[in-house]
């Protein structure tokens, strides 16, 4: 049993996706977004005291 299953995981091919731009790119792209919405939310924190 074990050997078949070796066998046959042994013939399926590696499939190796490439990604677009380098993982440490997903980690900035997702750092900068984070911070734009951060600035935003502060910015909108003195609003309701002028009213």
């Amino acid at each position: 049993m074990t050997t078949s299953i070796l066998a046959a995981v042994a013939e399926t091919p590696h499939v190796a996706y490439e990604l677009p731009i380098p993982p440490i790119g997903f980690g900035l792209i997702t750092f900068s977004i984070l911070m734009f919405l951060g600035v935003v939310t502060l910015s909108w924190s003195g609003i309701s005291h002028r009213h």
